[in-house]
């Protein structure tokens, strides 16, 4: 049963860890486009920053939950 568990939530990290990262390079594709104004390139820049951490910390949480199915 607690295998089912790290599985289901292991699954749950990857997808966020993956949002975060697509979230990521739309937030630094705004942040590099010279059209937009620079308000909401640093905006953008900004949130690209938070997505990052965002992802690093989905990416951690899923490998120790792959580690836990595997044992």
């Amino acid at each position: 049963m607690e295998t089912a568990k790290n599985a289901a939530k292991y699954v749950s990290e990857t997808v966020q860890g993956t949002g975060a990262e697509a979230s990521k390079e739309t937030n630094k594709n705004v942040a590099k486009d010279s059209d937009a104004n620079v308000s909401t390139r640093a905006s953008a820049a900004k949130d690209a920053l938070f997505d990052k951490k965002d992802e690093a910390s989905h990416d951690t949480k899923a490998d120790v939950r792959k580690e836990q199915v595997k044992h």
